[in-house]
């Protein structure tokens, strides 16, 4: 289901799709991420039928502890 471009071509066919509850509720400017694959899939839930990026495990956890950190300030 993952290409080699890292990209998941439907992600509608995916399941376990989650918000994160810091994502602001029903306004649909949400990055949606699935569990349980052995790439980590990330869509944009205005558009939950369209492609989603997938990154390896080791990447998504580097991008999300240094969102943690605050190394990517909100402008």
């Amino acid at each position: 289901m993952v290409s080699s471009e890292h990209t998941v071509s439907d992600a509608s066919t995916l399941t376990g799709w989650y918000k994160s509850s810091y994502s602001g509720g029903d306004q649909g400017e949400c990055l949606e991420v699935a569990r349980g694959h052995a790439d980590i899939p990330v869509r944009d839930s205005k558009a939950p039928e369209g492609p989603a990026l997938a990154f390896e495990p080791s990447a998504w956890s580097a991008f999300v502890s240094a969102v943690k950190r605050g190394e990517f300030p909100i402008t």
